[in-house]
């Protein structure tokens, strides 16, 4: 490390009240940032984030992120990535985490099903990289801290360099250790670095977090804050100069951090990251963390998507997170973790054929560009319509889809874990989130008792494109104002929804319909996976 940057004084922090805080607009007083990217532009225009593309950013910058599924919005449709629970110890404790091992019923943070050594965790990413070529993206996310655990992290990231010098290394962390291992994320070429940040003020801190655990003590409350913004902050800005690509992670809990996140979206800019990740807060009961039990709640979707938006024109947003298990694997918004347990490894024969995986991802980049050019003809025909119709250029709606992947409507309406979420305008369409259900179809059969929450799921959107759906749902969702929609079957996902914008325009302007505001959605987060759910409640 260069010796400027690991002896320059810490600038000293300004703490700002919540009542100060004020949305961000889309002109904002921050130097530019080195070693990472920045922002500039109109509203939320960005020069490079997880809806930009190779025009958008250098060269040597969308290398890094073309085929990272987390770091770009585009790739998430194509690329996999992996999980591996080495570091099961954790510095700090947060109000909204509870840690579970041997646990695969649930899906979120800080949960796995199996802990693993560095062997076993190598030998695992060998064998996914071999069955899913399309898996491209190595994290260490917990279950515990990355760095807390830092032995275990760096032999992993030192074998896999040896064994798959092809799939990039990525680490997640609070950054309450980061500054200290800087040298050694780097000298691994782990070139993206996600790290949690919910706070720039210990007042708001103190109530997200009870303790740290710092120089062989625990330290609680404002001061315990203090000490982990002053490590994060510094440590961001270290990974800046070094030229790694940063992620921020920051949990979004109503009444709490929620005005605050602004500010936090603002700093975080300022010492150049990458990308802002805005997520709700998990708060069931049943996940047993102190929020959950304490009543504490999640945000609903309405209020998410309020906080991001006001957000545009800082640092760049990510909206297509899945607040992953610790031991993830495939695409994001799929877990392919049970296929690939120990004792399964075991009778594997596992050959790393690296010619194999770069032709598929060469088959993958053709799908890819196939898509983008869709996406283009969509939008050159929308806007050719936005001129003859002065009445809906301003119109945006948001549009639900179901897809199981490949950037296409290809999913059964009965099938989906979860649907992607569009804003559809005249001029794009905008990925700005997802929503987890139940599954509608049970043994092929669709049970009508999960058909509400399904409904409620995406209540805020005007329709829903699927492969195929049954007469029940389309009813119930008719009724509930949402239009099912089945003949974009296998189209690119922004081509249907920007040709079905388009058509809904054309009826608004023929009068065949009125256009109405639809209400707000509910979040469903932390779901049970693989069926697990009847089993909990059954014990």
């Amino acid at each position: 490390m260069q010796a400027s940057t690991s002896t320059a004084p810490m600038p000293a922090p300004t703490y700002i009240g919540i009542g100060q805080i004020k949305p961000l607009g889309s002109g904002l007083d921050v130097p530019a940032a080195g070693g990472g990217c920045s922002s500039h532009g109109g509203e939320g225009k960005a020069s490079c984030g997880s809806s930009a593309g190779p025009d958008d950013m250098p060269q040597e910058i969308w290398d890094k992120v073309k085929n990272h599924p987390c770091y770009s919005e585009e790739a998430h449709h194509h690329y996999a990535r992996m999980h591996v629970a080495v570091a099961p110890a954790c510095n700090i404790q947060c109000n909204y985490c509870n840690r579970k091992y041997d646990c695969s019923n649930e899906s979120r943070p800080g949960v796995v099903s199996q802990k693993l050594t560095p062997d076993q965790a190598v030998r695992k990413v060998v064998a996914v990289a071999s069955e899913i070529p399309q898996m491209t993206v190595l994290g260490i996310a917990g279950p515990g801290d990355a760095l807390a655990n830092p032995a275990k992290t760096f032999e992993t990231f030192r074998m896999l360099q040896e064994q798959a010098p092809d799939i990039k290394l990525c680490l997640s962390t609070n950054g309450l250790a980061l500054p200290d291992y800087v040298d050694e994320i780097c000298k691994y070429n782990v070139d993206h670095v996600t790290i949690t940040i919910n706070m720039v003020d210990p007042a708001v801190g103190e109530k997200i977090y009870p303790w740290i655990f710092w120089e062989h003590r625990r330290v609680r409350g404002y001061e315990a804050a203090k000490i982990l913004h002053e490590r994060q902050m510094l440590g961001l800005e270290m990974l800046t100069a070094r030229g790694v690509l940063t992620k921020i992670n920051s949990v979004l809990i109503p009444g709490i951090n929620d005005e605050h996140l602004y500010e936090v979206n603002r700093e975080v800019k300022k010492r150049g990251a990458f990308l802002h990740n805005i997520m709700p807060l998990i708060s069931e009961a049943e996940h047993g963390t102190y929020f959950g039990l304490s009543g504490q709640r999640g945000p609903t979707a309405t209020e998410l998507k309020a906080v991001q938006d006001a957000c545009m024109g800082g640092a760049n947003l990510m909206r297509h997170c899945r607040q992953c298990r610790a031991d993830a694997v495939g695409l994001l918004g799929e877990d392919r973790s049970e296929e690939f347990t120990l004792d399964k490894l075991e009778q594997l024969d596992v050959v790393y054929d690296l010619e194999k995986r770069q032709a598929y991802q060469a088959q993958v980049e053709h799908e890819r560009q196939a898509q983008h050019a869709a996406k283009e003809e969509a939008l050159a025909a929308s806007r050719a319509i936005a001129v003859a119709d002065e009445l809906t250029d301003e119109l945006k709606v948001l549009v639900a889809v179901a897809t199981k992947g490949g950037g296409r409507v290809n999913e059964h309406f009965g099938h989906v874990s979860e649907f992607q979420v569009f804003e559809v305008s005249a001029t794009q369409a905008l990925f700005v989130g997802h929503r987890r259900v139940d599954l509608y179809c049970q043994g092929g059969f669709g049970d009508d008792e999960q058909l509400p929450s399904v409904v409620r799921a995406i209540n805020d959107c005007h329709a829903v494109l699927v492969a195929k759906i049954g007469a029940c749902p389309r009813d119930e969702l008719l009724a509930a104002g949402v239009e099912p929609v089945d003949q974009y079957a296998g189209d690119f996902i922004e081509k249907a929804a920007l040709e079905w914008f388009n058509g809904y325009r054309s009826r608004i302007a023929s009068g065949a319909i009125v256009h109405q505001h639809r209400g707000d959605a509910q979040i469903r987060q932390g779901a049970y996976t693989h069926g697990a759910e009847p089993m909990a409640q059954a014990a």
